[in-house]
């Protein structure tokens, strides 16, 4: 492989991983813990591997008990090295052949293998400038706990997969169900040995392999060449390092392998995440939310206090003045419920509209629990309670904060229409003509009373001027006090109307804050989820 390709195949690898760890990064507190720390497992590996030796290929024999695996190994490497550092019927721990000394140290460490040998050239295989370490393993069947565990870990640690089978044991479930198919999508970096060929004559050594391809193509590894060997006598052998030189030549294996170990890590997080994207949030969503918010939380209420204390207000400012006094002893719809106050800080004051109850919070759940469905509609089952998780949990803060909105929201309570001084001067004026007329008409009686001459009086159209001062000032006033009441109510729903629509701004941006925000959030998170675990895969 050109040296221009490794690098490129390196820099696939380096999006790729960076693209898995921005996947389990945005799925923490989403997936379970679990596979989130697999993921990070096969991440730690990853940077350890690529740290250190690229020049050398870590090729792994693995197989079950009397397999004939030590006995490959040492056909293979032209050397009896697993006989004489394994004299019990089975491996106990690594062993390494090791063609290419310089940089293997570290390597080795990081495996965990303290058996080395530095081995001479073998023809067809490997020499000093090759970089080959070729590792002898414990049976996967062992009855050793540790050497299971040493199997376990290095079959998520080498390069390449050699497994190592027998003609009695090809088929054996455990080989099958625990190692082969679990690693199907390494079958670039994997080879399958049929061992012991030496004990079947032709026919049947070609249907036995025949029958393990079969068997393979169903653990998916259908692409993995399937080769027949006998330590005993050497056939096969030389095809067995020939196929393991060709890997090790091209310098892809490691890349190859962490590759697949990250779309393996990538799909087993798409199980457990699943598929598709979540629906969205929508204009008609959002504005459904803050109507029911908003009903839930009194905003009516408000408005039609905002109203009926407009018009008692009208009615104290453009009303008669002989009566309008008595105003006074009517609340004021807004004070009463603590609004309405011309307060420096009105963030800092509450309400005292009635406490939520059953109704409103049974509305209240009810609005958020439909636009968080709505919003995860089509978002696989994990994320889909992950946002409306959110959505409970802001759920739990409205109450308070719809309150306070309301309480923060300016109703411009204290603004005076101008067309108020107006009246209210003219209904003075008038109720001094009125008064002048009965001051003059008074005057006129206590003449009278007393027998003095009485001076004639200005008369219009035969009404004596005081008697027409008297009544037209009563009627102005009356006159006026009607036509602004009506005014009044006009303007009063105008005013609540201009305050409906401040209040529901006021529990829109809360919705928005405590509802919408956080939904979003999650509901972007999945779409980068997505995005990154395409990218892991390699899409």
């Amino acid at each position: 492989m050109s040296r221009h390709s490794q690098v490129k195949e390196s820099s696939q690898l380096q999006r790729r991983l960076e693209a898995l760890n921005s996947a389990r990064e945005l799925a923490e507190g989403v997936l379970p813990e679990q596979e989130l720390q697999s993921v990070y497992d096969v991440l730690e590996r990853a940077t350890s591997r690529r740290s250190l030796s690229a020049g050398h290929t870590v090729v792994g024999f693995f197989g079950a008990t009397g397999s004939g695996k030590s006995s490959l190994f040492n056909a293979v490497a032209a050397s009896d090295v697993a006989t004489a550092t394994a004299r019990r019927p089975t491996t106990s721990e690594p062993l390494a052949g090791i063609w290419g000394e310089d940089g293997s140290g570290p390597l080795l460490d990081w495996l965990d293998v303290r058996q080395r040998h530095h081995l001479a050239d073998v023809p067809g295989l490997a020499g000093e400038d090759t970089g080959l370490i070729l590792l002898d393993l414990p049976d996967f069947d062992s009855t050793k706990v540790e050497n299971r565990h040493i199997v376990q870990r290095m079959v998520g640690m080498v390069d390449v997969l050699v497994w190592v089978l027998d003609p009695q044991k090809y088929a054996d479930a455990a080989v099958h169900n625990e190692f082969l198919r679990p690693m199907a999508s390494h079958g670039t970096v994997t080879m399958v040995v049929l061992n012991q060929m030496d004990k079947l004559n032709p026919s049947d050594a070609a249907a036995v392999l025949r029958s393990l391809e079969g068997i393979l193509e169903r653990d998916g590894l259908g692409q993995v060449r399937v080769m027949g060997a006998s330590a005993l006598t050497g056939d096969g052998v030389a095809d067995v390092r020939g196929a393991i030189r060709r890997v090790v030549v091209q310098r892809e294996a490691a890349t190859q392998r962490l590759a697949a170990d990250v779309a393996k890590a990538a799909a087993e997080l798409g199980d457990v995440s699943g598929e598709g994207e979540a629906r969205g949030i929508k204009g008609t969503t959002k504005s459904r939310l803050t109507s029911e918010l908003a009903t839930a939380a009194n905003v009516p209420v408000v408005v039609d206090a905002v109203a009926r204390s407009f018009k008692r207000e009208s009615a104290r400012r453009t009303g008669w003045p002989v009566t309008r006094w008595l105003l006074r002893f009517r609340p004021d719809p807004l004070r009463r419920l603590n609004l309405g106050r011309d307060d420096t800080r009105p963030e800092l004051n509450r309400t005292s509209l009635p406490p939520a109850g059953a109704p409103e919070r049974a509305r209240t759940d009810a609005a958020v629990r439909d636009f968080a469905d709505a919003a995860s509609d089509g978002a696989p089952g994990p994320w889909r309670a992950a946002i409306r998780g959110v959505a409970r949990e802001g759920r739990e803060q409205l109450p308070d904060a719809l309150d306070q909105a309301i309480a923060g929201t300016d109703l411009k309570a204290s603004k005076r229409p101008a067309w108020w001084l107006l009246f209210n001067i003219v209904q003075w004026l008038a109720l001094l003509l009125a008064a002048g007329g009965l001051g003059w008409l008074g005057f006129l009686a206590v003449l009278g009373y007393l027998q003095m001459p009485v001076p004639d009086v200005p008369r219009t159209e035969g009404w004596p001027l005081p008697t027409l001062m008297v009544a037209g000032g009563v009627v102005l006033g009356i006159a006026l006090a009607i036509v602004g009441r009506v005014m009044g109510g006009w303007a009063a729903r105008l005013r609540a109307a201009g305050a409906a629509k401040r209040l529901k701004a006021a529990v829109s941006l809360v919705a928005e804050q405590r509802i919408v925000e956080p939904v979003d959030v999650e509901i972007t998170r999945l779409k980068a989820f997505n995005a990154a675990l395409k990218s892991a895969r390699g899409g």
